[in-house]
C-alpha cells in the first residue's frame, strides 16, 4: 500500500512542478518598458476572471498542492 502511495506521491509532485512552471509570471517583462501594464488585454477573456487560462491555473495549482498535501500525510502516517 505505501508504494503505491509513493508513486501516486512521484507523479502529483512531478505534476504540481508542471503546473506550476507552465504559469505566466506576473512580471510585464519587456512590455513594461513601452509603459504597458500587465493586464493589458492580451485576451479578451480578460473581463470574464473565472475563464482566463491564468485562473484556470490557479485553480489547478491549488488541486493539485491538495493532492500533493494529502499525499505526504498518508505517506508519514503509513511511514
Amino acid at each position: 500500500m505505501e508504494k503505491v502511495f509513493l508513486i501516486l506521491h512521484i507523479v502529483v509532485a512531478v505534476l504540481l512542478i508542471f503546473v506550476v512552471l507552465v504559469q505566466e509570471g506576473k512580471d510585464p517583462g519587456m512590455r513594461g518598458i513601452q509603459g504597458a501594464s500587465s493586464d493589458m488585454g492580451d485576451s479578451f477573456f480578460k473581463k470574464n476572471g473565472g475563464t482566463t487560462k491564468e485562473a484556470m491555473y490557479i485553480k489547478l495549482t491549488t488541486t493539485v498542492a491538495i493532492l500533493f498535501l494529502i499525499t505526504t500525510m498518508t505517506l508519514f502516517i503509513l511511514g
